[in-house]
């Protein structure tokens, strides 16, 4: 049987590697994973641009990890989603995340969030409002694209989101 979520991660939509893959943030410049070892989340290297291992899956679950995304189309970029297919996507990942009931959400992605939920001014971080009984928070998008950000930075953003769910040792007890 599957742990529970503690730590549910959502990013915008699958890129096209991600779908070749079916590994959720597979492209290789993506900074997913080396972010989420660097902040103590997961604590062995992942290298999904071949896939997954049926073992790094499992490692990934037991710690109450999940992934999904906000919209289901894989494209290129998420800018060539509409704000049709992102606000839907929206309704239909609230829905899941009332199914699955974990601790804390990360949507990771502003501008998705913001059309998606309709929330043009939200900011980054945790965030007032719940979905379903999990705590929110909108973090920065791992993706080469956002070269604003660093592994660094996003370890420290994810690690804040962890820490609440309790899935590092700082969260934990």
């Amino acid at each position: 049987m599957t742990p529970p979520i503690k730590l549910l991660f959502v990013g915008i939509n699958p890129g096209l590697w991600t779908a070749a893959t079916q590994t959720h943030f597979a492209y290789p410049g993506n900074r997913f994973y080396p972010a989420l070892l660097k902040a103590g989340i997961i604590d062995w290297p992942i290298d999904p641009s071949a896939g997954m291992t049926d073992d790094d899956r499992h490692r990934f679950t037991e710690r109450g990890l999940g992934i999904s995304n906000v919209a289901p189309r894989a494209t290129a970029k998420a800018s060539e989603l509409s704000n049709e297919e992102l606000r839907h996507g929206a309704e239909r990942l609230t829905a899941s995340i009332e199914l699955w009931r974990p601790v804390v959400v990360v949507i990771a992605g502003i501008t998705a969030y913001r059309t998606g939920f309709k929330r043009p001014k939200a900011v980054m971080g945790r965030q007032a409002e719940q979905i379903g009984e999990a705590e929110l928070w909108v973090l920065p998008n791992p993706s080469g694209l956002n070269a604003h950000e660093s592994v660094d930075s996003l370890a420290a953003w994810y690690r804040q989101a962890a820490d609440a769910a309790g899935v590092t040792e700082r969260g934990i007890g």
